[in-house]
């Protein structure tokens, strides 16, 4: 589901892992999202992935070696001026605030920034584990700590992976974005449909409406009716396509679609062929229960709702139309670490390459980050702020969750459960925020006062 808060959700019916050892090419471990069994651990963040022109002449840029000065015990780093107030921040909203005053905002986070190719904080607070299914807060020994390689369920952040797949097959010159979709998808029809182009999809233009309805995808009989339901939805009333920004997760549910006819793959073997093996983020994927040993299950997930008619849900993804699709969706369904989701970050800071790894062509990176909507009304009852300004595929410049480092450029996205990236070029900035505000409840506190705090810090500090 989108990153939103009450209204929208009841319109809707209810240190990297991999180190540059294992870019060069480790053993193949297919149980894996992205090959190589990692130790169990991104303590000490190993060493940065980071574009060519960020490279050290004597190496890679990254932490300084395990047991330096500047690496703090259980993995954390802490090593800029600004690492302590980021960690005070995030302590602060581990209990109600006046602002929020009956809950806290989250059981816990992990916050990393990583600066030119360094990072300068990798930091973990509180309780990846805290609450039971009811829900119901359990005994100190019966909790499981935040860790800096903890892994999320990072909701909405899946559409930037989707998103980069739609890219690659436009590189290859397989996916036009000014065509109709309905030329992949001629099930997309009826009423206005045939003038929605897939680059409306990754804008949030279509014209469609916020999402499919839960209750009416569900009851449908199995994954093939819920898909077939999805792709007939029709557009909202009264909106033409590429007349208004409406954040909308059926833009990239549609994409997925065309990816899997495109290619013959199911999108989560294109995320690990395309995207997690080549830059060997071995901590990322859907459906982590079948990649992760029992130990980091345990030891790492972090929880998301605790009061579902499904219960406790650890491992297995909060968003409800990804849960009835079997777990893997365009619009939501990725886990991943701080650490994993930073190098995408430094993907797009190096011009669609990492360490060596291209992913997407330096026109298409460009192109990405180029606001596609001027001019456009934007609507979203939840953030009437909210401004139509967005790149294919990307938030661009929005102040509500970016704070001070909106308005040089910055981009990134958002995940209903608490996660983000912001990457500002200009201080050569990545920042990764993931929270667990969904545990055990996500109506209980608004994802966005934590992420404009922590943004504002590193405005003001470089």
């Amino acid at each position: 589901m989108s990153d939103r808060r009450l209204g929208r959700r009841a319109v809707l019916g209810a240190g990297l892992a991999a180190s540059v050892a294992a870019l060069g090419g480790c053993g193949d471990d297919p149980a894996r999202p992205g090959g190589a069994d990692p130790s169990g651990s991104a303590s000490g963040a190993a060493a940065d992935a980071v574009p060519a022109d960020l490279a050290a002449a004597d190496g890679v840029a990254g932490l300084s070696a395990p047991g330096s000065a500047s690496a703090a015990p259980a993995g954390q780093v802490l090593s800029a001026p600004y690492s302590g107030k980021l960690v005070d921040v995030l302590k602060r909203y581990l209990v109600p605030t006046p602002d929020n005053p009956k809950h806290p905002g989250y059981a816990g986070a992990v916050v990393l920034v990583n600066i030119g190719g360094k990072v300068t904080t990798h930091a973990a607070v509180g309780d990846a584990l805290r609450y039971g299914a009811g829900p119901v807060e359990l005994p100190a020994k019966s909790r499981v700590a935040m860790r800096p390689d903890s892994v999320f369920d990072v909701a909405s952040v899946t559409k930037v992976y989707t998103t980069i797949l739609a890219l690659q097959q436009v590189d290859r010159g397989k996916l036009d974005l000014a065509a109709p979709v309905a030329q992949y998808l001629p099930a997309f029809d009826g009423p206005g449909k045939s003038a929605v182009t897939v680059q409306m999809l990754l804008t949030h233009t279509s014209g469609l409406p916020v999402g499919p309805s839960i209750p009416e995808t569900s009851k449908k009989p199995d994954v093939a009716a819920r898909w077939e339901y999805i792709v007939s939805t029709p557009l909202a009333d009264g909106v033409a396509p590429g007349t208004l920004f409406r954040y909308t997760s059926l833009g990239l549910l549609l994409t997925q679609q065309i990816l899997e006819k495109l290619t013959g793959k199911p999108l989560d073997q294109q995320v690990k062929n395309e995207i997690t093996g080549p830059l060997g983020l071995r901590d990322t994927g859907f459906k982590p229960k079948n990649w992760l040993s029992a130990a980091d299950q345990a030891n790492r997930l972090a929880a998301t709702d605790a009061r579902t008619s499904r219960g406790l849900l650890r491992g297995t993804v909060h968003d409800d139309i990804c849960n009835v699709l079997g777990g893997v969706a365009g619009s939501a369904g990725i886990f991943t670490t701080a650490a994993d989701l930073s190098v995408l970050g430094l993907m797009f800071l190096g011009g669609g390459q990492v360490n060596g790894k291209r992913i997407l062509s330096e026109a298409t990176v460009r192109n990405m980050l180029t606001n596609k909507n001027s001019g456009l009304p934007a609507t979203d009852v939840d953030r009437p702020n909210r401004t139509s300004t967005h790149g294919i595929g990307l938030e661009l410049d929005q102040s509500w969750f970016m704070g001070r480092l909106a308005g040089s450029g910055g981009y990134g996205h958002t995940g209903f459960t608490g996660c983000e990236i912001v990457v500002e070029p200009r201080r050569k900035l990545v920042l990764v925020l993931l929270t667990n505000r969904a545990h055990p409840n996500w109506s209980w506190a608004n994802p966005d006062p934590t992420r404009v705090a922590v943004a504002n810090i590193l405005a003001d500090a470089i």
